[in-house]
């Protein structure tokens, strides 16, 4: 696979690396990382097999050798040999193919997995209709939090406009944090703060009163309040969104948080299962 003309921000990423916290590394990874499962799981790669990760304009790409690909995560209107193929859906190609992206449709970031050529290879497309119901747990017309340590901090007003504001994704928004923009949040008292640990989603408030979500590449200290962290099954929804979308946040528990999530798994349980029986009834 050569690049033959450059994207913007396109690098490979795979799940992220767990373990060097202490040592001031953090985990970085696709900041889409449900859609990196999904692709790998329709391919029958492993989970964490890296895959490109690319914003519009994205890059285009040659194939020098036989393989089998799956696009996924925004629709940038993918283009094999100049035809339209579809997202989720596992393709062949031969060597010499030329992959473009022509106009972005829908979401922020696309992305390509990849599997060596393979004979009698089956392919899986298991498509949108079922992609979506793996990630229908996270289509939620608000982005969910839950509480963070310094939530409480936040006036009676302003822990109401957190949840009754728009808020707006500035041009200040990258795979480090997205910094965002409605009406700035009071605390009740001005307090400094011992950097402590953050995470991919914790939300944290600026001096000036504005929110910064962090994302896949934080830092792993840090000495804002940490007023809140986007619920793990939100993350790709948020991930996808770029500069100028409006969000609304809403908080639930802890308890509903997991919840979600266990169901989450479940239905990329039910994936995998399909998958390796189209592959054995093949």
């Amino acid at each position: 696979m050569k690049i033959i003309k450059k994207g913007i921000f396109a690098s490979f990423q795979d799940l992220g690396q767990n373990g060097l916290r202490h040592l001031g590394v953090n985990p970085s990874g696709a900041m889409d990382k449900l859609t990196v499962r999904l692709l790998n799981i329709l391919l029958q790669n492993d989970e964490n097999t890296p895959v490109l990760e690319m914003y519009f304009p994205a890059p285009e790409i040659l194939f020098e050798s036989d393989c089998i690909i799956v696009v996924g995560g925004a629709n940038f209107t993918p283009m094999l040999d100049n035809q339209g193929i579809t997202n989720n859906k596992c393709i062949f190609i031969k060597a010499g193919s030329t992959l473009k992206f022509k106009k972005k449709i829908s979401g922020n970031i696309a992305y390509l997995a990849k599997k060596s050529f393979i004979n009698n290879y089956p392919l899986p497309y298991l498509g949108n209709s079922f992609v979506a119901q793996v990630s229908k747990l996270s289509d939620s017309t608000k982005i969910r939090f839950i509480k963070g340590n310094e939530h409480g901090l936040l006036t009676e007003k302003s822990k109401q406009d957190l949840e009754n504001q728009v808020f707006t994704i500035t041009q200040n928004a990258n795979r480090m944090g997205f910094r965002m923009k409605a009406e700035p949040l009071e605390l009740k008292t001005k307090t400094e703060l011992v950097s402590t640990a953050v995470d991919f989603g914790t939300m944290q408030l600026l001096p000036d009163g504005q929110l910064i979500i962090l994302m896949a590449d934080h830092q792993t200290s840090g000495g804002y309040p940490r007023i809140g962290n986007i619920i793990s099954t939100d993350l790709p929804i948020l991930a996808q969104c770029g500069a100028n979308d409006t969000i609304k946040f809403e908080e639930v528990s802890t308890e509903k948080a997991e919840k979600t999530l266990i169901l989450q798994e479940k239905e990329i349980i039910k994936l995998k299962s399909s998958v390796k029986i189209l592959h054995k009834n093949s």
